[in-house]
């Protein structure tokens, strides 16, 4: 599968290039960017990959899917462009401004009969899988809450004004996650912080608790203000609890230079270091890392291109996690708890 990627900044280049060029039967077939800066990185980086000015320039010159990674202002138009050219897409988190925009884009791709995905990654983070597969295993007896927490010391990082804020940033992932692994949600309550930025109002911490349609309550809360960094899970249950403090191992390992095709087999472990712990009447037991691979994103992608099984994060259940996040403000605006569905 040809797939065009459009955009070529941190997200472009450090979270789709290293896991396209790894995805068995994906190619690069062309990058989309417009300064200078980012297309000799682009250059320097895929030797030999066409580079266009625009997304319009790329559909011509011919592509089976694209990536949409541009700035989320841009976003909706874009992914409306290459669905009207009967390609495939995966558009980058926040996947649309709200719920309403976001059933436009699906609808849209489904009377194009393409295949549209949110790129909802950190579904391939390893503690998230190895929390699916302790749950799986059933020895917490009866799940009863579920509590996410990423804090990054990043606050040169908080994407401000009115596109930005860190609930769709962090928040879009963490709900994701929730809804993943718990299913869908019935009512949600919520807290933002906020801070005045020259280009707005942002909010820059949260708390979320969500109630699924399962019985059980989960938390999501974040900030990149307060100068924490600390990755961590915590799941109740009848019979026990599972707790990890793990790292952000794929972004990490990118960043320090370390490429997925370099040992696709080892890529997206955490540390024994950095295991969880199973809490039950038989004691403690460490359990060890599932592995998370964004590669594995990709590779479901094209699959599901193919028609050989449903796409990662279909656009549907982007539709549905912003309609979280959109409750989610209600509620902190209102103080109360909004019901959904």
């Amino acid at each position: 599968m040809r797939l065009g990627l459009v955009g070529y900044g941190n997200g472009g280049r450090h979270f789709h290039a290293p896991f396209l060029e790894t995805a068995r039967g994906i190619e690069i077939a062309g990058v989309v960017a417009r300064a200078e800066a980012t297309r000799a990185a682009a250059r320097e980086d895929l030797p030999g990959v066409p580079i266009h000015a625009s997304l319009t320039e790329m559909l011509e010159a011919g592509v089976d899917a694209v990536t949409i990674t541009t700035p989320p202002q841009t976003r909706r138009d874009l992914v409306l462009e290459a669905i009207a050219a009967g390609v495939h897409v995966v558009a980058d988190k926040p996947f649309a401004p709200s719920a309403e925009v976001a059933r436009e884009l699906a609808d849209a791709a489904r009377e194009a009969g393409v295949v549209l995905s949110v790129f909802h990654n950190r579904r391939f983070d390893a503690d998230v899988r190895t929390l699916a597969e302790v749950l799986e295993g059933g020895r917490l007896g009866e799940l009863w809450r579920v509590h996410s927490r990423f804090d990054l010391d990043q606050p040169d990082q908080l994407e401000a004004g009115p596109h930005g804020g860190l609930l769709r940033d962090i928040g879009t992932h963490l709900v994701d996650q929730l809804m993943w692994l718990l299913g869908p949600v019935t009512s949600v309550s919520a807290r933002l912080d906020h801070v005045e930025l020259p280009e707005g109002r942002t909010d820059a911490a949260f708390l979320v608790t969500l109630q699924h349609a399962s019985g059980v309550t989960s938390t999501a809360t974040s900030t990149k203000l307060n100068h924490l960094h600390r990755r961590t899970l915590l799941a109740y249950g009848s019979e026990g609890s599972y707790e990890v403090a793990s790292t952000d191992v794929q972004a990490e390992a990118i960043f320090a230079g370390k490429r997925p095709a370099d040992d696709p087999v080892a890529w997206g472990y955490d540390a024994p270091e950095h295991w969880g712990t199973l809490h039950t009447a038989d004691g403690d037991e460490q359990v060890p890392s599932a592995q998370g691979s964004y590669v594995a994103f990709y590779e479901q992608f094209a699959a599901a291109c193919a028609r050989q099984g449903p796409g990662p994060s279909p656009a549907e259940e982007g539709v549905a996690v912003l309609e979280v996040l959109d409750a989610a403000r209600r509620a902190a605006e209102g103080g109360e708890t909004v019901r959904l569905g």
